[in-house]
């Protein structure tokens, strides 16, 4: 099993993974925990949309809207991208159309693969137990923050390498973005939250107020959400 890491979505047309791999769309703060928050409240659905524009006709359809640009929910969406906020709802049956700044844009980037899964610590497990099951080639997608490189996802990225080593006997990872990964999470494992209370984008949050700040921290723990979302056909379903 052969492991790359992607570090911005701009970097992804360059991977040399390419044939009968999978690819894991991460953005941990805060769009793929969130869609990991809303299946686990019962969301039957979500459409990752990569522009504003594109929300509507899933509004007339009697899709719930959820938008985010720069952190912040946008007026007139039903909901953010605030993974808190959507455990605190029952979202049973919910189809939502879901558009923010990084994250849909990393999800859909990755479309082209045999297998498009979204991935963050709140489904940790549960995803690193789906790629074994696979066996294929993995490439992991970090979002970062506007095709800018970021801590958090990159730590993501490490931790689920380092989970999959056990799975594969021969696990090899791939490029020097691949052993960063995992060099980082093994230095800060035992509290990655901690570290990365220096990342750019939690400063961006913490910005935001006390919401935001709870997101921060429901990010960064483990196996919150143990569900495996999957792009099938432009949608997101479980």
């Amino acid at each position: 099993m052969k492991v790359e890491v992607s570090l911005t979505p701009a970097l992804y047309p360059y991977r040399t993974v390419t044939e009968h791999h999978v690819t894991v769309a991460i953005d941990l703060l805060r769009a793929t925990t969130a869609v990991c928050a809303a299946f686990q409240a019962g969301c039957r659905e979500v459409v990752p949309l990569d522009s504003l524009e594109a929300l509507e006709p899933y509004r007339a359809q009697g899709y719930a809207v959820a938008a985010e640009r720069g952190g912040k929910k946008l007026p007139g969406s039903d909901y953010g991208n605030s993974p808190t906020e959507y455990m605190s709802k029952d979202m049973c049956g919910v189809r939502l159309a879901y558009s923010t700044t990084n994250g849909t844009v990393s999800i859909l980037r990755a479309a082209d693969a045999d297998l498009t899964l979204v991935g963050a610590f709140a489904n940790i497990d549960a995803l690193c137990e789906r790629l074994k099951e696979e066996g294929r080639d993995v490439v992991l997608l970090c979002s970062g923050w506007r095709n800018d490189f970021c801590l958090e996802d990159t730590l993501v990225a490490g931790a689920i390498i380092d989970r999959l080593s056990p799975f594969a006997s021969h696990l090899s990872p791939l490029g020097d973005s691949a052993h960063m990964a995992l060099d980082l999470w093994y230095l800060t494992q035992n509290d990655p939250y901690t570290y990365c209370s220096k990342a750019s984008h939690v400063h961006r949050l913490q910005g935001f107020g006390t919401q935001a700040q709870a997101d921060i921290e429901f990010a960064f723990e483990m196996n919150t959400c143990p569900v495996v979302p999957i792009l099938k056909k432009g949608v997101l379903t479980l």
